[in-house]
């Protein structure tokens, strides 16, 4: 009997959908619609032949062979992307690449992504920036940076808008305002685009507020947080453990709708090494 061979295509959407929270949320990411993603997961689980979500409540969970396949999938497609690259004929490529991103990708999967990018370009020498916003836009207009993230545009004439991302309130587990109180907010000085969003929405909303803390880095601010001290806007992703991502509704606080991701490079023409790291990192942004 010949062996059953998994999908990729749909292991990416079963690791997607459970990276993402939301398997609706991977479907819109991949282009697809939620019926075709219901599908795939279905199909999966013919080919491994076991259970690998179940009902809890509202929300889909892993089972135990879930969990074991999960811990497969990612490695699968690691090294599929990994096998893609190394033969698109750039595996002798050489030289220097300088790349900027928010503290947010810093501490998640940009070193991973740069430990990889490694192994299949070893020739090429990379220096990563972890900074703000603006400063990174002044370094990519000096030419100290090849490519950079941010969050939002800056008004930078370079700036492409490559991805949306929600902005979610952090804060501890059942928090709670209290109408009428002043609400603390934990975030960088401005300009700072997650501050902005959040004050933006508590004004409209007729909301004090105060800026209870500031840092120059972002676990700065989750120790402020945690340590309880205010709550703070940003993405869910790389958020700590030991906060949560606090439901609106819930917690008495304004929606604070998404935020955009900017690419900015220095050449309308980048050089082939920096030409590849922007793709591999567009891709990640992708399938986030």
């Amino acid at each position: 009997m010949l062996p059953v061979n998994l999908d990729i295509d749909i292991l990416r959407s079963f690791a997607l959908g459970l990276e993402l929270g939301s398997f609706a949320k991977a479907a819109d990411r991949l282009g697809r619609s939620p019926s075709a993603i219901s599908l795939q997961l279905k199909k999966l689980e013919e080919q491994v032949g076991e259970t690998l979500l179940q009902k809890q409540g509202r929300a889909l969970v892993l089972t135990e062979a879930g969990e074991i396949l999960l811990s497969y999938a990612k490695r699968i497609l690691e090294l599929n992307d990994e096998a893609r690259a190394a033969v698109r004929g750039v595996g002798k490529l050489e030289g220097w690449v300088k790349i900027g991103v928010p503290q947010d990708f810093a501490e998640t999967w940009l070193p991973d992504l740069l430990g990889r990018f490694s192994k299949i370009h070893p020739k090429v020498r990379v220096e990563a920036r972890v900074d703000r916003g603006a400063a990174m836009v002044q370094a990519i207009d000096k030419g100290e940076l090849d490519v950079a993230l941010t969050w939002g545009t800056l008004a930078s004439p370079r700036a492409e808008i490559v991805a949306r991302r929600e902005i979610a309130w952090i804060g501890p587990d059942g928090f709670r305002h209290m109408p009428g109180e002043a609400l603390a907010i934990v975030a960088f000085d401005p300009p700072c685009a997650f501050r902005k969003a959040a004050i933006d929405a508590l004004d409209r909303g007729g909301i004090p507020w105060r800026h209870a803390f500031a840092s120059p880095s972002l676990a700065g601010l989750w120790a402020a947080v945690t340590a309880g001290l205010g709550v703070t806007p940003r993405i869910v992703e790389g958020k700590p453990p030991q906060l949560a991502a606090l439901d609106p509704k819930e917690a008495g606080l304004p929606d604070l709708g998404a935020i955009e991701l900017a690419l900015h490079v220095a050449e309308a023409r980048l050089a082939p090494p920096a030409e590849e790291l922007k793709r591999l990192v567009l891709e990640a942004v992708a399938m986030r």
